[in-house]
């Protein structure tokens, strides 16, 4: 395989979870679907089976920081997430700031027509699209 490889990103929530892939070559972030939270262990076979599938090199989990940078229950939930797939699968798994992802997927989905019931289905989608775009842009140049 050419290239850095695959990033696999989440937008992690209680109910959805919302997958976004990279391309071999992270140049593009583009939404991928959405799975239902039904506990760690069936997200974690999920996981393991799309990181397989595409050939992910790299897991990120956009991290829920409070406006001024800190740490709310949510950020707490999903940095023990984080924590339990780091020591679960067998890639990088590294967090990314998350504050803006979903006011931005909503921005980008009007922009594209989506209507609101229509957004729902794919918001979180969407936002770990945003989340992998954010992060793809600061490391374009590295």
């Amino acid at each position: 395989m050419s290239g850095p490889g695959r990033i696999l990103a989440l937008d992690y929530g209680e109910k959805r979870i919302g997958l976004a892939l990279s391309d071999p070559l992270r140049i593009i972030a583009k939404p991928y679907k959405v799975i239902l939270n039904a506990g760690y262990k069936t997200v974690l076979q999920e996981l393991i089976a799309q990181i397989r599938e595409h050939c992910v090199q790299m897991l990120l989990v956009g991290m829920p920081y409070a406006v001024e940078g800190g740490y709310t229950p949510r950020t707490q939930a999903t940095q023990d997430f984080l924590d339990r797939l780091a020591s679960d699968l067998d890639i990088p798994v590294q967090a990314w700031d998350e504050r803006y992802s979903t006011d931005e997927a909503n921005a980008e989905l009007r922009k594209l027509g989506y209507d609101w019931k229509k957004n729902r289905e794919i918001e979180d989608a969407m936002a770990a699209a945003m989340i992998l775009k954010s992060y793809l842009e600061t490391h374009a140049h590295a």
